[in-house]
């Protein structure tokens, strides 16, 4: 009986042991479940699954259940989260140098973006986080930057006063002052009900973003003026990294090239797919000639802090590789 009682202990144990001895990872992101970025998680998530024969786990909460980007990068810091993918909005309190990705009209096309954040430039940048507690994983993507009003606007002179909705970046902000629109910086939380009240006239987002929270239902006119590049960045917890061992280190850096490449697929089909939907839903789609905005933009970048000159000038050689 006690051999009985024993062995049934033993094998009770065995099964027990692979779930104590299992990594749960908490990730959080401020995306709706529709984005690239969420699907790309999830894919991520199944990856270090597969890889880890079920030792590391990611859990994903989506749509800011975690907090505000800047409080999930923060959190980061503090080791109260695990991982995040956040716009660029916060992270010049945090990095700085990231400033340059921010500059409107920086890029000529996805290919150059892609040359650029997955080359020397993008790694040395994504290296700058190690120093304030966070590490650098991937470039992922929420799209290029359109403008939403409630009217069209196709020259800089139309934006005079406009009460613009910007994320809270300061190169966004100084941008749209230089074109005489008036940039309020305000969490994403409060956007949707600030456009529907009249607190502010207009936004720039992605359209992936522009259609997954319903923005033609307060916004009646999408420009296409794709201003900037908007990446997501993914950033992992340092504390939480250096817990791991460098095979699961490895693992997670192969996850997350291999995610990024699915994110960005999707991405693409994505925009094409939600920039038809969103003129089903009666938004008037506005081809912009962008020449006047550059123009009036020529010389921004100069007047802006942290920004090399020297790497502006490795970023645009790499635009007709």
């Amino acid at each position: 009986m006690l051999k009985s009682l024993f062995a049934a202990a033993i094998v009770s144990a065995a099964l027990i042991q692979p779930a104590l001895s299992q990594t749960v990872l908490k990730a959080g992101h401020g995306t709706q479940t529709g984005h690239p970025t969420h699907l790309a998680l999830v894919r991520f998530a199944e990856l270090v699954d597969e890889k880890t024969g079920g030792e590391i786990k990611v859990e994903i909460y989506p749509d800011r259940q975690l907090g505000e980007e800047r409080e999930m990068v923060e959190g980061l810091q503090f080791g109260s989260l695990d991982m995040t993918v956040v716009s660029t909005g916060p992270l010049l309190a945090f990095a700085p140098e990231l400033a340059v990705v921010d500059l409107p009209f920086l890029f000529e096309n996805s290919e150059h973006v892609y040359r650029v954040l997955d080359g020397e430039i993008g790694q040395d940048l994504l290296s700058s986080f190690e120093s304030r507690g966070i590490h650098g994983l991937a470039w992922w993507e929420n799209g290029w930057r359109h403008l939403t009003a409630k009217k069209s606007v196709s020259q800089p002179d139309e934006l005079n006063g406009m009460k613009l909705r910007t994320m809270q970046n300061p190169v966004h902000i100084a941008a749209f002052t230089e074109l005489g629109a008036a940039p309020i910086p305000m969490v994403w939380g409060e956007v949707f009900t600030s456009l529907g009240q009249g607190v502010i006239d207009a936004q720039e987002n992605p359209i992936t973003i522009i259609y997954t929270n319903s923005l033609w239902e307060v916004q009646s006119h999408l420009m296409l003026t794709g201003h900037v590049y908007g990446p997501h960045v993914a950033l992992f917890s340092k504390m939480s990294w250096d817990g791991l061992s460098p095979e699961q280190q490895a693992v997670l850096s192969e996850a997350a090239v291999e995610a990024t490449t699915y994110q960005r697929e999707r991405s693409a089909e994505l925009e094409s797919e939600n920039l038809a939907k969103l003129e089903e839903n009666g938004m008037t789609i506005v081809e912009v000639d962008t020449s006047p905005f550059r123009d009036a933009l020529r010389d921004f970048a100069a007047g802006q802090q942290n920004i090399s000159a020297e790497m502006l000038d490795n970023i645009a050689a790499q635009a007709t590789e």
